[in-house]
């Protein structure tokens, strides 16, 4: 059944916007009387029907609504620097929201090189993740922030900071407990500085491995994400 995303729903009727509606009417060939899903991206998900299949404004009436549509017990936000070539990035963007993410916010770190994202892009690709993985939750898209300013945030979960720098560091999956909040900082591709990582444990995080291997950014992003989900699945 096709899913369509539609961020503000209000009363029993919605309409497709002009590109929704196009791939509705014209790509997937759906007509009036065919039931179709929608979610907007706060946790509703819908089952309707379409009532009038205007190939550029689709009619749709809802027939069932879920609040809160498999909604977790736990939050896990990801905070991890831009890839030079930023097809990763939207790589590790698209993946994390299929796993399963509610925060992501793009960091700017001392060996940083991309210092300048695209987020409506980054939203599109989102939106995409969302709906092909069928989830009802959108994640937050927070925008590019510096290292320090990151270290500032209110967060009352466990906090870990992933480095390749020398020295003993526990591996992710023994320290994830169920049902708490995670918050996790991925580097750049020349990793944090030792100096950032004394001002993140001085803050509260605590350092962590992801494995043996040395794993780009965006891998190591994905790693994390699924671990978090693993341990709470």
């Amino acid at each position: 059944m096709q899913l369509f995303y539609i961020p503000e729903i209000t009363g029993t009727t919605v309409t497709l916007d002009t590109d929704e509606s196009k791939h509705a009417v014209k790509v997937m060939r759906l007509t009036n009387g065919d039931k179709v899903q929608i979610v907007d991206g706060k946790g509703g998900f819908y089952l309707a029907e379409i009532v009038d299949d205007h190939p550029k404004s689709c009619t749709i009436s809802i027939l069932e609504t879920h609040k809160e549509f498999e909604k977790r017990d736990f939050s896990l936000h990801l905070a991890i620097a831009p890839t030079k070539n930023i097809d990763r990035f939207e790589w590790c963007l698209e993946k994390c929201t299929e796993i399963g993410i509610d925060t992501i916010t793009p960091l700017l770190s001392e060996h940083s090189e991309r210092k300048v994202i695209k987020p409506e892009r980054m939203e599109k690709i989102l939106v995409s993740a969302m709906k092909q993985s069928v989830k009802a939750y959108l994640p937050q898209l927070s925008e590019l922030t510096r290292f320090d300013d990151l270290l500032k945030t209110d967060f009352q979960g466990d906090k870990f900071i992933a480095h390749c720098n020398d020295g003993e560091k526990q591996h992710l999956q023994k320290l994830v407990s169920r049902r708490k909040d995670v918050l996790i900082l991925i580097g750049p591709e020349g990793d944090f500085s030792p100096e950032e990582v004394e001002r993140a444990k001085a803050a509260g995080f605590t350092e962590i491995s992801l494995g043996n291997a040395r794993l780009r950014t965006e891998t190591a992003g994905v790693v994390a994400c699924h671990i978090v989900n693993l341990a709470n699945d």
